[in-house]
């Protein structure tokens, strides 16, 4: 499966990326894993996908009623151009829970107005955001306490499980489609705005129908509960080699286990630290490795003194080749590591220093 960029229906403001190839249900067939904001459409239109067959499903009309109130679509205006996104309100006091690349040309000063599901729309500002998870975090100043969607625990979720996703697909407001937990866990890597794709993990992948506009929104159980926030869906190539923009059936969304508490530290302190080990590295393309005879991995640049890379060993001019038994040949891994572990967790790295390999253990620290 190939990553390409985001676009939405009206600017083309999301960055591009290359990515890996994927066989899906044992077909060598070429995807394309696409962040969904955007979207120009605009209306409140409520629309219901029931799943085919026997199995179990929500009681989509119930959720729905309940968690439609919680959900708004995210209105995004640059000199660019417009697009949308979508989103749910987390705390009575309008703080609302989106994606980072739905609401990413405001930090360049594009303006956030959101709708709600009763059709009226307000003023919106950025709180802060976080490119490495694809989460952001914006703020709507109301008079009355906002209804708030019900947390629940994407822990407890299980394959096969019924959920239903809401939110503005093409900017109809307030869609609802119905789906089930198609797996668990899985590590996405999708384009973000700044030098690294952000990473999803332990996504949750469900067939509900998600399409651009989706973004940001929610993804509950059958009580109407929180369990993810809908960022990234898998489309196939046409016969011209296009890859098709609307919903196959597989989507991604960031469980709400990690996507609550970073929202929560967006709050607090408008941006996320995550533990480092003290580097700074650019990862080396494989060309120019071929054509100076070196390692693929990620070189050198800096190393701050007395950090944990420094005392671990590693200096600047060193090629970073593995870390934690995986092959270090782009920033994602790195990504994924700071994801995962928090600070006084100790990693392994392999490095090339003047050809020769070393091995050392880094711990490490907070920023």
């Amino acid at each position: 499966m190939t990553q390409e960029p985001a676009e939405t229906s009206t600017t083309k403001a999301e960055p591009s990326t290359k990515g890996r190839a994927w066989l899906i249900a044992g077909l060598a067939v070429a995807a394309a894993l696409i962040l969904i904001a955007g979207g120009f459409i605009a209306g409140a239109v409520a629309t219901l996908a029931l799943n085919a067959g026997s199995r179990a499903a929500c009681n989509a009309v119930s959720v729905a009623d309940r968690v439609l109130p919680t959900i708004v679509t995210v209105l995004v205006s640059s000199g660019g151009g417009n697009s949308n996104g979508s989103g749910e309100i987390i705390t009575s006091d309008g703080y609302i829970l989106t994606n980072n690349h739905v609401i990413s040309p405001a930090a360049s000063g594009a303006t956030l107005r959101v709708r709600y599901s009763d059709g009226h729309e307000t003023d919106a500002r950025l709180i802060g955001r976080d490119p490495k998870t694809d989460l952001a975090v914006i703020k709507v100043e109301s008079d009355d306490a906002l209804p708030v969607i019900d947390i629940g625990n994407s822990g407890n979720l299980s394959v096969g499980q019924p959920v239903v996703a809401l939110g503005a697909p093409l900017g109809l407001s307030s869609t609802v489609t119905a789906g089930i937990v198609s797996a668990l866990g899985r590590t996405v890597p999708v384009p973000s705005d700044d030098d690294r794709n952000a990473i999803l993990v332990g996504a949750i992948q469900t067939d509900a129908s998600i399409n651009p506009g989706n973004s940001g929104g929610a993804l509950v159980d059958c009580n109407g509960r929180l369990v993810g926030v809908n960022t990234a869906i898998a489309t196939v190539p046409g016969s011209g080699g296009q890859a098709s923009t609307g919903s196959v059936g597989i989507g991604f969304a960031v469980p709400q286990a990690l996507a609550v508490p970073l929202a929560h530290q967006l709050i607090e302190h408008g941006e996320v630290a995550y533990p480092t080990a003290g580097v700074e590295v650019v990862p080396i393309p494989h060309a120019v490795a071929v054509r100076y005879g070196v390692a693929d991995g990620l070189f050198v640049q800096a190393v701050d003194p007395g950090g944990p890379a420094a005392e671990a060993g590693i200096r600047a001019g060193d090629v970073i080749t593995g870390l934690n038994g995986r092959q270090a040949v782009n920033l994602d891994v790195l990504t994924t590591i700071q994801l995962t572990h928090e600070a006084g967790d100790t990693i392994t790295v392999d490095y090339l220093r003047n050809g020769r390999t070393h091995t050392t253990t880094v711990t490490l620290a907070e920023p």
